[in-house]
């Protein structure tokens, strides 16, 4: 029974990947460690009575935003968290200011997660969930880090902003 379901399910994943390289049972573990971490993190307030919040502020809901956009692109991106993602990448260059641009290595596991240390967008929901958890168990601390990541964000529209603008004045010179 058990080879039987195993054969169907690598049948379906070479059906899959059609030709490429699409760790599909990596990225199912990945999902079960996401999956076992949620329900460790609702256990856990159970255990200790944190209850989530009635509803969640209008502000909140921005610096959860912000501060989740801004966390993923830090992660995923920044120079200087390069070497949390160097086990699973390889340099490749720089993909825009103050950004790396990196290639998935490996296979299996490790390419898997060098696909989600590598996107930002794949990143988010880990980042949002970890904001979630901090709102129930610290929400000071974590409204002070959401504001501080948010400060970050706003900065770094401004950098590019007036970037783009002094090239337009430049040119128009």
């Amino acid at each position: 029974m058990t080879n039987s379901v195993t054969n169907t399910l690598r049948k379906e994943e070479r059906a899959y990947e059609n030709g490429t390289d699409r760790p599909l049972g990596s990225y199912l573990r990945i999902l079960t460690v996401y999956g076992g971490a949620v329900a460790g993190l609702v256990g856990l307030g159970r255990l200790v009575g944190a209850r989530p919040p009635e509803r969640i502020a209008p502000l909140d809901l921005v610096l959860m935003g912000l501060t989740t956009h801004r966390m993923s692109r830090t992660l995923s991106k920044d120079p200087v968290t390069s070497p949390l993602r160097a086990p699973f990448t390889r340099y490749a260059g720089v993909s825009g200011p103050a950004e790396l641009k990196e290639e998935v290595r490996g296979h299996g596991v490790k390419h898997a997660i060098g696909e989600l240390v590598t996107c930002p967008f794949c990143l988010a929901q880990w980042v949002a969930t970890a904001y979630a958890a901090g709102m129930v168990f610290a929400p000071g601390l974590t409204r002070l880090a959401g504001a501080t990541m948010s400060a970050v964000a706003v900065s770094d529209w401004l950098q590019l902003a007036y970037a783009r603008l002094m090239k337009a004045t430049e040119e128009g010179s």
